[in-house]
């Protein structure tokens, strides 16, 4: 059952990073690109994480949280950066 449903969800997951990938060429403000590389990076942890179900390794985790951590600094480091126009006060 969950063999049938992980190439499904990849599939869902790579096809919303697309569109984040679009949102973030096109995207009418900077704020619309800090968001949607915000988004991309989760569809890339969801990604990675499901790869690695699917695999069965169980060694891609550490690189998943990684990636999560490096997003959530380099989005709030962004949005400190807009706010302020400096990112170490």
């Amino acid at each position: 059952m969950i063999a049938a449903v992980i190439p499904v969800a990849m599939a869902l997951f790579a096809i919303a990073a697309l569109l984040n990938l679009y949102r973030l060429a096109i995207g009418p403000d900077i704020v619309d690109r800090i968001l949607a590389l915000d988004t991309l990076m989760i569809n890339s942890i969801a990604l990675i994480v499901l790869s690695d179900i699917w695999m069965g390794l169980g060694m891609l985790f550490e690189l998943a949280l990684l990636i999560a951590l490096m997003g959530f600094i380099s989005t709030v480091a962004m949005s400190k950066y807009l706010l302020r126009g400096d990112v170490i006060e």
